[in-house]
């Protein structure tokens, strides 16, 4: 069975997005991307359609841009070959290469992608998804990169979500502040 993880920036006060879904408070540290990477072997994302749209629009140009920083490029290009499952009844195509929409019934189609064979399956952002895959007990780690910042308000994480219990697998933290938490799932209350 593959593994599903949630990878997410989240601030000190619980949002991953900010008012209107503001990402700017985000803080970029190459060696925080090391080490999350080092955690997960993905080779699919599932994606709502905000989020999908946010990196349809910004990761395909870093790939092919020269001037972008090498570490950006490999992550574009990682990202531009790995599956993307994208869950949206709005949408009605999907350009990225290796992306699939999916309009049917989000949990029945990720118990059939946990049962398949393949690497972990990740989540970024995507809010709604983690909080209803919460809900079903279908996430199995968390990767939180808890940033240095208080947004005030906006998109809380797991709003609506009912109570779990997490392990702590291991917790890094870096210059820039962050703090990387990496969760297991134990069992529901």
């Amino acid at each position: 069975m593959r593994k599903i993880v949630v990878f997410n920036s989240v601030s000190i006060d619980g949002y991953y997005a900010g008012p209107n879904g503001a990402i700017d408070w985000f803080i970029h540290d190459p060696e925080v991307d090391k080490a999350s990477h080092e955690m997960m072997n993905p080779d699919t994302i599932l994606f709502g359609r905000l989020t999908y749209q946010m990196f349809e629009g910004y990761w395909p140009g870093v790939a092919k841009n020269p001037n972008a920083p090498e570490g950006a490029r490999l992550m574009a290009e990682e990202l531009n070959q790995m599956t993307k499952m994208v869950f949206s009844t709005t949408l009605e195509e999907v350009s990225w290469e290796n992306s699939k929409l999916c309009s049917g019934n989000l949990v029945e189609e990720v118990r059939k992608l946990k049962d398949s064979k393949g690497a972990d399956i990740t989540i970024f952002g995507s809010g709604t998804i983690v909080q209803q895959l919460t809900n079903e007990g279908l996430i199995d780690e968390y990767l939180l990169l808890l940033t240095p910042v208080v947004v005030g308000g906006g998109k809380p994480l797991f709003k609506d979500v009912t109570s779990h219990k997490l392990q702590l697998l291991d917790t890094r933290s870096f210059a820039s502040g962050i703090v990387l938490l990496h969760y297991g799932v134990n069992a529901r209350d």
